[in-house]
């Protein structure tokens, strides 16, 4: 993860507060077990002077805390007191919680809740299976393009051809350089196969011999708000096993949205 790139014309001001939140986000995806100030900069592209001045300034106003042992930065306190107060937004990742948490137990596969925002999907949960996962899986915060892994490709399905044109449109120079082995052609060719099926399949094309699984999270209109994603290596997922999970997480999204629409969770 690097930094993101300054806008022409950006204030010195803004560029410290544009660090300061990377540094945030950072450590978002490296929960609990945080970093050390080397490895934020170098994650950052900042210098080493810069990493500490504004890892520092963060643990001064208590978003970071120093663990002294592991010599690891982690999320601080405000940092969560900020969180609550955003959480009312994220209702239906909060009801999903139980329900994701019990499937991964059952399965011992990692499964994962993406929401949508605009033309991305934003991963807010992961829950542990029992399985190997690959060391670059999704972290908390991470976001791809709709069309880009099991999640978004099961979002990108939901919606009208002409959103899915536009959402290909805008993000297709990205997918196709960051996701050379599933391009926009491919992508293309899995959306029809989602649609007659009901569920995403990933067939190890995103990460060598790791299949994923993902399903809308549909509201009454139709319109997806999120995903659902099940992510495991290709021996545990054989046609007849596949087949089964599809069919379980459709349900389990059923029922989720079923909950929320009742007042559960999030109205739709």
């Amino acid at each position: 993860m690097n930094a993101p790139e300054a806008p022409a014309g950006e204030t010195a001001g803004a560029q410290t507060l544009r660090r300061g939140l990377g540094i945030l986000k950072l450590l978002a995806r490296h929960q609990p077990e945080g970093l050390r100030i080397g490895e934020i900069g170098r994650r950052l592209g900042l210098s080493k002077a810069t990493a500490v001045r504004l890892t520092h300034t963060l643990a001064d106003e208590r978003f970071v805390v120093h663990d002294a042992a592991s010599r690891c930065y982690r999320l601080g306190p405000e940092s969560f007191v900020v969180g609550l107060a955003a959480e009312p937004s994220y209702s239906l990742q909060r009801l999903a919680t139980a329900s994701l948490r019990a499937f991964a137990l059952e399965t011992g596969d990692w499964v994962f809740f993406s929401v949508v925002q605009g033309l991305e999907a934003i991963c807010l949960s992961r829950e542990t299976g029992h399985g190997p996962i690959p060391s670059d899986a999704l972290r908390l915060g991470d976001r791809h393009p709709l069309g880009a892994g099991a999640g978004g490709l099961a979002i990108l399905a939901a919606l009208p051809d002409e959103e899915v044109e536009l959402a290909l449109q805008v993000n297709g120079a990205f997918i196709d350089e960051h996701f050379p082995k599933s391009p926009v052609a491919v992508i293309r060719h899995l959306v029809a196969e989602t649609r007659e099926r009901g569920y995403a399949v990933i067939p190890g094309i995103v990460v060598p011999g790791y299949w994923a699984l993902g399903v809308p999270l549909l509201q009454r209109d139709g319109r997806p708000v999120g995903a659902i994603v099940l992510v495991a290596s290709e021996s545990r997922l054989h046609p007849t096993r596949r087949a089964a999970l599809g069919d379980r997480m459709l349900a389990i999204s059923r029922d989720l949205m079923s909950r929320a629409a009742q007042g559960e969770g999030i109205a739709p």
